[in-house]
């Protein structure tokens, strides 16, 4: 009785991003490309190690020392960030738990990667737009234009629902009530669906380019008639800031992408008075705890819970003056 053919590293590679990531996980097209490219910067750099070709690798290469000195290598040599770092280790990650689960002979090896910790960061504050600078953003849209309904549509969209881009770009007519209860069904992270309410005014811009889309196509599309991509959007966003400029200067100095609009939508869900988990199911957030973090960098929010603060420790006064320079502390400003 013959024994059987162990696995090799490209069989398991091959199953870990055609069968778990795609259709076990349900991972998004971007989740997948940004899993292979830490994979293959990661094979790349290890086959230089190794001084072989990258054909040759085989299981028993992948080692925590191999993992550790690849880390290095990110931030040293190619000048990456730490949380970017850590995001290569979360791919590499996620391929060894592959591994452990195929191939349980290596279980020490695979462990001994899988103990890698990230390393600290400082997180980044998240940006958002305030509700008057969206306003001038979708308001700079001219609608007689070509694509004009189409681009006025996208953004009120975006704003409405918090989509993800990559939400909004799979957008199908067969999505979309636009009777009441006017609303929206999206496909999220992991296939997981949500349901998000429409403005009236958003259901109409829709209506508007419905009319016109193929029955089963996508709805947003570029000049050409196919779909329309995430630079496709993001150049659509870098045009509008610039032609909203003109009326709010503050946008002038604003790199606007378009999950900043999705950042735009939860704060002012919570300026609203929204909860956090409403939002959270909104957003379609796995944790209440990513949703939380927009509470952190709400700077009305803070402004809103400091006067009330102030109010509450009787330090306010009855009719509070606003302050003004006086013309000799200009002067003084100015001498220095």
């Amino acid at each position: 009785m013959s024994r059987a053919k162990p696995e090799s590293l490209l069989t398991l590679t091959q199953t870990f991003f055609q069968s778990h990531l795609q259709r076990t996980r349900g991972a998004s097209p971007h989740t997948v490309r940004a899993y292979r490219d830490a994979v293959k910067l990661f094979f790349l750099f290890l086959a230089k190690h190794k001084r072989k070709p990258v054909a040759d690798l085989s299981l028993d290469d992948i080692q925590s020392d191999a993992v550790l000195s690849f880390l290095e290598h990110v931030e040293s040599h190619r000048g990456n960030t730490p949380a970017t770092r850590n995001c290569r280790l979360a791919a590499i990650r996620c391929f060894v738990q592959h591994l452990l689960r195929q191939d349980m002979r290596r279980a020490g090896q695979y462990g001994r990667i899988l103990a890698i910790q990230n390393k600290k960061t400082t997180r980044r504050t998240t940006l958002y737009l305030e509700p008057e600078e969206v306003q001038a953003l979708i308001g700079a849209v001219d609608r007689r234009l070509p694509n004009g309904d189409r681009d006025h549509a996208l953004l009120l969209f975006l704003y409405n629902t918090g989509a993800r881009v990559s939400e909004a770009l799979a957008l199908r007519a067969s999505d979309i009530r636009l009777e009441r209860p006017r609303q929206v069904r999206l496909l999220g992270k992991g296939r997981k669906e949500r349901i998000c309410p429409l403005w009236p005014e958003t259901a109409a811009a829709l209506r508007r380019i419905i009319r016109t889309a193929n029955n089963g196509a996508t709805l947003f599309k570029n000049a050409n008639g196919t779909a329309l991509t995430r630079d496709g959007v993001a150049y659509l966003l870098d045009k509008y800031v610039q032609r909203a400029s003109d009326r709010l200067p503050s946008l002038r100095k604003r790199h606007v992408t378009p999950h900043m609009l999705r950042h735009s939508c939860a704060a002012a869900l919570l300026q609203a008075g929204v909860d956090v988990s409403v939002i959270r199911d909104y957003l379609g957030h796995v944790s209440v705890a990513t949703t939380s973090r927009y509470i952190s960098t709400n700077l009305q929010m803070k402004r809103q819970v400091l006067e009330a603060f102030w109010r509450r420790a009787g330090l306010a006064p009855n009719s509070p003056r606003s302050w003004r320079p006086s013309p000799k502390l200009l002067a003084f400003l100015e001498t220095l």
